[in-house]
């Protein structure tokens, strides 16, 4: 039985990034996975359909780009190779031919939103202008273990005692937007159908509706993509993971792939951790996987009621569904002003994260529907094509096209079953891309669909929440996932700690957990 410095439960990119730190400063590291790849929900395969590498988890990857992750591990040194998505988001407006571009230039983005609504455009200058600075100073809290005291500190100081910048009503007035529905702050602020829809459906991302209060900055959030931009690992979103692995065997660190944990025990000042195929002690042991896994199934003697408030913590009821397509071709979507993609023949929008939804009631639909616990009779879908970025996703002329459709319920209501209903509510999200570009009738070759119940059972995603928790305000910053959890630490049980999506900041590839918590155990006795 080996002993380790610290042993890391689930090899997903919070796990790798917290392992790769800790590895470089000279701890001795093990990271056990369950899957036989690592990535988690960060992950490429190319055994699902011949010849195709599809994506098991996220496929963009946003906010790790404003962290220092990827600069600190040099993950270049070991084949990370980012392609930027510009535009990164594209809504095509049903039945005009035409659409919305959000480039990462400001300015570009505002002309293409005049074509629609001139008036819009100013409105989303001043959105993006005044967001954005919002969010910077959020952003610095997302870096750091949220204590109330930093939270609060940092968004004042930041953004509401800025006198130079604007007045104590408008200070105020952003706090109101702050804690109303991300929907009502659409209304509020922009006028055009088809903007409201495109930021509503964009905003949607994180899982709150949009009737949701304290939700104002899920709209706002989106400000921040300017700074950052939306980029692609070459090769798909698990070479971030790959690269991840590489690096922490180059630092001495171990992974073992196959190996589920099925318990975490203390035995005096040392961890115990069985696993398939073994056993392992530690000093340390960060638990990587989901809060509820972590407190009810691996964890022995944890407090009891330390145990129960966290099984109480909101999973919800699903979240959506994805299904990864091989074509023939990519979705056009009719739009002649679409300036010329980074591939010959292609459209720069074929590159984004193409938003279909044909309005607001359209996407509350689909939301009503996921409250009675039913599959979207319409759902909203998110398609992207990003062989039209990447070639070596497919083989040559043909493409891959994923479909991600929200608000689609893990627990159903009607005595269905995801096994039974898989490739009637699949074909649904197809058919939407249909209906938006006609020519993708006939077009499938292949396709890998991702149920709820499939994101449970593959990614130990429960319930299929994706973020783990709801991302709602009282499951975030010093309350997510509980407050005496949200540094990172298990009070009660010394050299125990959490990483991933369970905490703070959340779900996204992001990474900015899996950093946190190795800056909380490198700040600590070793």
């Amino acid at each position: 039985m080996a002993h380790y410095d610290v042993v890391i439960v689930g090899a997903g990119h919070n796990g790798l990034t917290c392992a790769c730190y800790l590895a470089k400063a000279g701890r001795k590291v093990l990271v056990l996975e369950r899957r036989h790849i690592v990535g988690g929900a960060v992950c490429t395969q190319d055994d699902l359909i011949p010849g195709y590498r599809l994506d098991v988890g996220s496929s963009a990857h946003i906010m790790i780009h404003l962290t220092p992750v990827l600069r600190d591990l040099e993950l270049h040194r070991f084949g990370l190779e980012y392609l930027e998505m510009d535009p990164w988001a594209y809504y095509p407006i049903l039945g005009t031919g035409t659409g919305i571009s959000f480039y990462r230039d400001v300015e570009r983005t505002c002309a293409s939103i005049a074509r629609v609504s001139p008036k819009d455009a100013e409105a989303y200058r001043a959105f993006v202008r005044h967001w954005g600075e919002l969010n910077e100073g959020i952003f610095e809290t997302f870096l750091k273990p949220p204590s109330p005291g930093r939270i609060f500190g940092t968004i004042f100081k930041r953004n509401l005692l800025n006198w130079r910048s604007r007045k104590l009503w408008s200070s105020m007035d952003t706090s109101r937007q702050l804690m109303a529905p991300y929907g009502a702050l659409i209304e509020e602020l922009f006028e055009h159908p088809a903007v409201r829809t495109a930021l509503a459906w964009l905003s949607a991302q994180s899982g709150p509706a949009p009737g949701e209060m304290a939700s104002g900055d899920m709209l706002g959030w989106n400000a921040m993509i300017h700074k950052s931009g939306a980029k692609r690992a070459k090769g798909g979103s698990g070479a971030l993971t790959q690269a991840m692995a590489k690096c922490l065997q180059s630092h001495g660190g171990e992974i073992i792939c196959n190996a589920e944990v099925t318990e975490i025990g203390r035995e005096g000042e040392t961890w115990h951790i069985a696993h398939g195929g073994g056993s392992a002690t530690a000093q340390k042991v960060v638990s990587a996987c989901h809060l509820h896994t972590l407190f009810g199934k691996l964890l022995k003697d944890a407090p009891e009621e330390l145990k129960k408030r966290a099984l109480r913590t909101r999973i919800g009821n699903g979240f959506g569904m994805m299904v990864r397509h091989a074509v023939e071709e990519l979705p056009d979507y009719g739009d002649a002003s679409a300036p010329a993609g980074p591939l010959p023949g292609t459209k720069d929008y074929q590159t984004s994260l193409q938003l279909l939804c044909p309005s607001v009631d359209y996407l509350t639909s689909s939301h009503r529907d996921f409250m009675f616990g039913l599959p979207p009779q319409k759902p909203s879908v998110v398609a992207m094509s990003f062989s039209a970025l990447d070639p070596t996703l497919a083989p040559a002329g043909k493409h891959t096209l994923f479909t991600w459709g929200q608000y689609h319920p893990y627990e159903l209501s009607n005595g269905e079953n995801w096994d039974a209903i898989r490739e009637r509510e699949a074909d649904k999200l197809y058919d939407l891309v249909c209906q938006y570009a006609p020519k993708m009738r006939g077009k499938m070759i292949g396709r890998y669909i991702q149920t709820p119940l499939d994101l449970e059972r593959t990614l130990g995603l429960l319930r299929a929440n994706v973020m783990h928790l709801e991302m709602s305000l009282d499951q975030m910053f010093m309350f997510r996932p509980l407050p005496e959890l949200s540094e990172y630490k298990v009070p009660g049980m010394p050299g125990l700690y959490l990483t991933g999506a369970s905490t703070h900041p959340g779900g996204g590839v992001f990474a900015a957990s899996g950093y946190n918590t190795a800056r909380v155990i490198l700040q600590e006795r070793p």
